[in-house]
C-alpha cells in the first residue's frame, strides 16, 4: 500500500491534489474526503479555527492508523493532507483519498483512518469566535 501523510501551514489546493493523484488499473474505486471549517463550533459563531499539533507524535500514530488500514483493507494507496495554524471558515482543513479495489472497502478505509484520526493523533483545534 502506497502511504502519504502531509502535516502542512499551507492552503490545500483541492484542484492540484486531484490532479496529482497517481493512477492504478487495479483501483476501481477513489474515495476523497474534505474536511472543510464550519462557521460555527458549539453553537458559538467563529471566524477561525487554529490547528496545533504534537507533529513527531502525529506521525508516529498516522503511521500506526495506516498500518491497521494496511491489514484491514486491500487498498492500493492512502494520501492524507492535514493543515496546521490558522484555518478560515469555508477553507479545507483535511483531505483524505483512499484507493482500493472496490468502493465498500475504500468508504470503510477512509472513515476509519478519520474515526481514528479524531480519536489518537494529537491535533488539537482551538475556536476563535468571530469579533463582535
Amino acid at each position: 500500500m502506497k502511504r502519504e501523510l502531509t502535516i502542512t501551514s499551507g492552503p490545500l489546493d483541492e484542484a492540484a491534489l486531484a490532479l496529482g493523484r497517481e493512477r492504478s488499473t487495479k483501483a476501481g474505486a477513489v474515495i476523497v474526503f474534505l474536511g472543510v471549517v464550519r462557521d460555527e463550533e458549539n453553537s458559538v459563531p467563529i471566524s477561525i479555527l487554529e490547528y496545533e499539533a504534537f507533529e513527531g507524535m502525529a506521525r508516529h500514530q498516522f503511521t500506526k492508523i495506516f498500518d491497521q488500514v494496511e491489514t484491514r483493507w486491500p487498498i492500493e494507496s492512502i494520501r492524507l493532507i492535514h493543515r496546521i495554524g490558522a484555518v478560515g471558515t469555508g477553507e479545507a482543513s483535511l483531505w483524505v483519498e483512499v484507493m482500493a479495489p472496490h468502493r465498500g472497502e475504500a468508504f470503510a478505509a477512509c472513515q476509519f483512518t478519520i474515526d481514528e484520526m479524531k480519536r489518537v493523533v494529537p491535533i488539537w483545534k482551538k475556536p476563535v469566535p468571530v469579533a463582535s
